[in-house]
């Protein structure tokens, strides 16, 4: 009766741990499927939708994710199930990749800063930047750089502020100085000279125009 009894209990707990282990492993079928479904699904959802909402989308398939990996050490057929995760996550990452370029070629850009214009206006467009690399100045173009600079600033005179004449002279002396390097490199006399002609003309203005623009600034304030 005893050895009876003790089969039955040991039937019982045999059949719970059963039980217990088909639980946890339908639950981890369940979060791996519902993962999948929920990317597919996204595959439906319109592109304005997607992006006005993307951050929640986001969040959501963060905790998908989660879960269906976490799930993978109560399957049996982990390989398989990791297959799945794996092949909707690539999807994921391409509508994400998508999403994401998408809304950042809609966005608005950054206006320029007035200093960098100045220089794309001096130089040409993203020449000289933050780094005042003028190394792309050289013997065969260094003239046709100063022409353009002093040109553009002749031509501009009338509207630079006094903060725009101290950038006009901080970049008019830097261009000078990469000047002296390219002499070394073989600038030619031709060059050299016409170079010359538009400095002999151009440093007087440079220094009566900003003179009279902080003076202008310096008239406005009292007022």
């Amino acid at each position: 009766m005893k050895k009876r009894n003790l089969f039955l209990g040991l039937a019982v707990i045999a059949v719970g741990f059963t039980s217990c282990k088909d639980e946890k492993e339908t639950q981890a079928e369940k979060s791996v499927d519902t993962y999948v479904v929920y990317v597919d699904s996204l595959g439906n959802v319109a592109d304005a939708d997607a992006k006005a909402n993307w951050e929640a989308i986001d969040a959501s398939y963060q905790l998908r994710v989660s879960e269906a990996e976490a799930a993978l050490e109560n399957l049996k057929d982990r390989e398989k199930a990791q297959e799945r995760i794996n092949a909707s996550r690539a999807k994921y990452e391409a509508l994400k990749a998508k999403m994401e370029a998408d809304m950042q070629a809609a966005a608005p850009a950054a206006p320029a800063n007035p200093k960098q214009q100045l220089r794309n206006a001096l130089f040409g467009e993203g020449k000289i930047g933050d780094d005042m690399n003028f190394d792309w100045v050289n013997k065969d173009n260094i003239h046709s750089v100063y022409q353009q600079f002093i040109h553009t600033a002749e031509n501009n005179k009338d509207s630079y502020t006094r903060e725009d004449w101290d950038e006009v002279k901080l970049m008019y002396e830097a261009l000078d100085s990469r000047k002296n390097t390219v002499e070394k490199e073989g600038l030619s006399s031709d060059d050299n000279r016409k170079i010359a002609a538009l400095k002999f003309k151009f440093g007087p203005m440079l220094k009566a125009n900003r003179m009279g623009a902080k003076t202008e600034e310096m008239k406005e304030a009292k007022e």
